[in-house]
């Protein structure tokens, strides 16, 4: 199912009060009650309020769900989802993850007895290896975090109702735009609204989505129990980005793959990492589930896989910004081993594919052709550091 940019742009409501277009952001801590206990829907801003209802909504109608819950962050969300779990509970996760879901998942949950499986799902095979009676969830990225591997959300889903495990997908890379998760078998979906649903680096947000009451019930008592919630203006920045969404997912999407297709003919790139070309592993699956839109993210390893090769590229681009972070209007790139995924071991690292020059961008909305002329200059100066380095070690 593709989004309807007419129904998404026109299912928030007028304001019933004044006629406002836009949603109106309600900074306030409380609400004033009638009596004890009577009130108008709303009580005290932790627990709910009217610019984050309206966002809420928002995003379970995009997804296909039933709620949605948004929190300050969107470790905070998956966060969120961590606290369904129990001591001793097992969670099966895709082996290229998130490293700040790494860091959680390691460093905090852990020591809570909540024991981690990482797996290669790119073979939904693999999960059978792994899966058993504490199997509570399969924790999938598709396209992961960075070097877009992707999963058959479906197959994986298919196993995982077998044991009575829920699926987890995080759609951050993929965006509503590209894939609906819940279609595929999905019971749960994060995002980081940073991204692509803010869409213009400006805000840090957190999204759950379920698509059912008895999960609704619990995430909801988490975040107020929690209280990690996202704050009405920032409420209100993410709906002003979703609105336009698929205007600026489809346009960096279509970059995406040109970009990708000239890495991909580069001497001085080894491997270019995007689900939208043919040599990509699973790039049929990619084709079947994400509604034939690969994402505006892209990853490649240089010849000189050597840190050193990578910063020379990275220092060196003009409309590509250095910066973590990705899907917004203006272009990025990053070096994950020393900057997003530097919380994991490089042995561990390594063996997800996170090789030492891994480089990932995030295509904005510029001008195809400037950032193909971008990445080409940053890449003779890169392999000019290259042999310069060589020649000294000589």
């Amino acid at each position: 199912m593709s989004i309807n940019t007419t129904q998404l742009i026109h299912s928030l409501p007028v304001d019933p009060l004044t006629g406002s277009i836009s949603v109106p952001i309600y900074q306030t801590a409380t609400f004033v009650q009638d009596a004890p206990g009577v009130h108008k829907g709303f009580d005290y801003a932790r627990s709910n309020n009217p610019t984050r209802a309206a966002l809420e909504q928002l995003v379970a109608h995009l997804e296909g769900g039933t709620n949605a819950y948004a929190f300050a962050t969107g470790l905070a969300a998956i966060d969120a989802v961590l606290k369904l779990l129990s001591a001793g509970d097992e969670i099966i996760a895709v082996d290229d993850i998130y490293g700040g879901a790494y860091r959680l998942f390691t460093h905090v949950y852990a020591k809570f007895g909540i024991k981690v499986h990482y797996v290669d799902t790119t073979e939904a095979d693999n999960v059978l290896q792994y899966i058993n009676e504490k199997t509570k969830l399969i924790w999938l990225e598709s396209p992961t975090n960075p070097t877009l591997k992707v999963s058959d959300i479906e197959r994986i889903a298919a196993i995982a109702k077998s044991f009575n495990a829920l699926v987890v997908v995080d759609n951050t890379f993929a965006s509503p735009v590209a894939q609906q998760p819940f279609q595929l078998g999905a019971d749960i979906i994060i995002h980081s609204g940073t991204k692509y649903l803010g869409g213009h680096s400006d805000l840090v947000a957190g999204l759950v989505v379920v698509n059912n009451t008895e999960l609704a019930d619990q995430i909801k008592f988490i975040q107020n129990a929690s209280g990690g919630i996202l704050g009405p203006n920032d409420c209100w920045l993410l709906i002003r980005g979703i609105e336009t969404l698929t205007l600026r997912v489809t346009r960096q999407c279509e970059t995406a793959l040109q970009v990708a297709t000239f890495l991909q003919s580069h001497d001085a790139v080894d491997t270019v990492y995007y689900p939208g070309l043919s040599s990509h592993k699973n790039h049929e699956i990619a084709a079947r589930q994400q509604n034939g839109l690969f994402g505006g993210v892209i990853s490649f390893t240089l010849k000189e896989d050597t840190e050193a090769a990578a910063n020379a590229l990275v220092t060196n681009t003009q409309y590509f910004k250095l910066a973590e972070s990705l899907g917004g209007v203006k272009s990025l790139i990053c070096s994950p081993p020393q900057m997003t995924h530097k919380s994991i071991p490089r042995e561990k690292r390594l063996q997800s594919g996170v090789a030492d020059s891994l480089i990932r961008i995030s295509c904005g909305i510029e001008e195809v052709e400037d950032l193909i002329k971008d990445l080409e200059q940053a890449l003779v100066k890169a392999q000019v550091s290259a042999t310069a380095t060589t020649a000294q070690a000589v």
